[in-house]
């Protein structure tokens, strides 16, 4: 059986992918032994990446060559913006994380590269380069949802945050997004590539980060 594309590139970055997949991080998320002080860092800077990811949405209904391709995009930007987002509202409640302390705090090297990554990927306007961060982005954090043990954690923050990794409209969005990439991917291989392996490894950076605290 031929090897699809992103399972190419996946190979290619296993190393990584893998060290994020079964990050500290994802460890302690996954059993609620997580400190609120690295959850509340993690996710003050994961909320800064919603503007740049929506862009990056915006320039997958723009480049995408189907119309069907569109509307998918067009759903899961409504779940974006309408129940991810309030997901980090009540989370930032709950953990007395306030507007004007998320305001204080600097962005982190790994988001700010992340956002200028989504946003570089999204002025290509080419639709491989789109799908290979989205395939990163998505795909990355399916996969470690995936195999978080059951029961999970007693507490939303961490229950919550899990689920809306694992779930079926979230895995038939991940679904869709490899069959996109492994349709268009190969026509700017290269490219493809190129943001496919920087958006691991900034991934990877990023829940490193989440214990600079």
């Amino acid at each position: 059986m031929t090897e699809s594309f992103f399972e190419t590139l996946r190979r290619e970055c296993a190393t990584e992918w893998s060290a994020a997949v079964g990050h500290r991080f994802v460890r302690e998320l996954c059993d609620g032994s997580i400190a609120d002080a690295v959850m509340a860092r993690y996710l003050v800077q994961d909320h800064r990446f919603l503007d740049a990811f929506l862009t990056l949405l915006g320039a997958a209904i723009a480049s995408a060559d189907r119309f069907e391709s569109r509307l998918r995009f067009g759903r899961f930007a409504g779940m974006v913006s309408g129940e991810e987002n309030d997901y980090f509202l009540r989370a930032f409640a709950a953990l007395g994380v306030g507007e004007a302390d998320r305001a204080a705090i600097p962005d982190s090297a790994p988001m700010a590269g992340f956002q200028a990554l989504m946003r570089e990927a999204a002025a290509t306007r080419a639709y491989p380069a789109v799908l290979a961060v989205l395939n990163v982005a998505e795909g990355l954090y399916l996969d470690w949802a995936m195999r978080a043990p059951k029961p999970l954690p007693e507490n939303f923050v961490h229950a919550d945050w899990i689920t809306l990794h694992d779930n079926p409209f979230f895995r038939d969005f991940v679904g869709f997004l490899r069959d996109e990439f492994d349709r268009a991917g190969p026509e700017a291989a290269e490219q493809a590539r190129d943001f496919f392996r920087r958006a691991v490894t900034l991934e990877l950076a990023f829940f490193d980060d989440a214990y600079a605290v």
